[in-house]
């Protein structure tokens, strides 16, 4: 359903009246369409267009448009050194994002695609140069969603996406949580519904003669050493003092404005700060799973994120709990910590960008 007016506001104004779209399975089929077809006109018109993919909302722009991809830089207030990830929806479009295809790509493309997880390749020289941030290799993915390939699709060019967030806060996977961040400064948002994963997708660097995992996400590391054999890990991924190599990991990412804390030692020490931090004066909200959830009732505020016995729980509901507890009047967020094994690996990547780096 559309809901908006989309245009600018005046000659001289930059606000948009951002344009919503309920593109949702429940609404009719020709509904849908022709907001889609709406949507798509606004890409290849050099605009901005928030829409829903399996992993998390992508704000995109045409990504061969120097002049569009720099309209998603300014409405997250982006810093210009940080590339974007482009997604196609047939493998046919590579030929317009990359120059080559390496052997590691192929295998990766062939076992995962269309989902959750994003390629580095050398460069297409069509390329905008803001989409690869001068580099002479760009990230590429096919996303597992019907919306997101329809709109991709129709839109007749491959879409430059980074998440449809503020730079640096919680990334949205309800198109309530883009219209938060982004209302008034993009075009229009399709309204997909909650999205499925999450958390981004995985990068692996596939241009050396051995695959590097550069960002954890859907597809897991075991999952990829299954398939290669063996693929290295960028130093990042362990070491905070070291610069990411992967889009949008550059700088201090998903993180409310609340203070987080990540608390090792179980549920006895997490009960521990709760009480000591109150007894400073200050209000404790706690991100907590539902095995542990009944312990920390005595928090100013509590979120469950999900369930231990199913990861991907947690991990469907990190970003939705970090800015539903953004919203609460508390002064620090303490969150239980999570194995590094599957999924498990991204969803303690993500954590301690959100907390910058700070466990206790």
């Amino acid at each position: 359903m559309d809901t908006g007016c989309c245009g600018r506001k005046g000659a001289h104004e930059e606000m948009w009246q951002t344009k919503h779209w309920n593109v949702q399975d429940t609404v009719d089929g020709s509904i849908r369409k022709n907001a889609m077809e709406a949507a798509a006109v606004w890409i290849k018109k050099g605009e901005v267009i928030a829409f829903p993919t399996e992993t998390v909302y992508g704000l995109g722009a045409n990504a061969l448009s120097d002049m569009a991809v720099g309209k998603v830089f300014a409405a997250k207030g982006r810093p210009s050194d940080n590339p974007l990830i482009v997604h196609i929806a047939s493998q046919e479009q590579l030929q317009d994002v990359a120059k080559t295809i390496p052997s590691l790509a192929q295998k990766i493309i062939d076992a995962f695609w269309p989902g959750p997880i994003t390629i580095i390749v050398p460069a297409a020289p069509q390329l905008a140069t803001k989409v690869t941030a001068g580099l002479d290799t760009v990230g590429v993915r096919m996303p597992a969603h019907s919306i997101a390939l329809e709109f991709i699709r129709l839109a007749e060019v491959p879409i430059a996406a980074p998440s449809a967030n503020s730079s640096g806060k919680p990334s949205p996977t309800r198109a309530d949580h883009v219209a938060h961040d982004l209302d008034g400064k993009i075009t229009g948002i399709l309204d997909g519904g909650v999205t499925g994963v999450g958390i981004e997708s995985t990068v692996v660097d596939t241009t050396g003669e051995r695959a590097v995992l550069l960002r954890p996400g859907g597809i897991s590391k075991e999952q990829l050493v299954e398939l290669l054999g063996v693929i290295d890990e960028d130093p990042a991924l362990t070491n905070m003092n070291e610069t990411p190599k992967s889009p949008g990991m550059k700088y201090r990412h998903y993180a409310p404005s609340v203070p987080v804390y990540l608390v090792e030692g179980g549920k006895e020490r997490l009960v521990s700060k709760i009480k000591t931090t109150q007894a400073d004066g200050k209000r404790v909200g706690v991100i907590a799973t539902e095995e542990c959830a009944a312990f920390y009732r005595g928090a100013d505020a509590l979120e469950v994120i999900g369930s231990r016995q199913c990861l991907s729980t947690i991990a469907q509901g990190l970003y939705s709990t970090l800015r539903i507890l953004d919203e609460k009047n508390i002064d620090v967020i303490y969150c239980e910590t999570f194995t590094q094994e599957g999924i498990g690996q991204a969803i303690m990547n993500r954590l301690k960008k959100a907390a910058n780096g700070q466990i206790i």
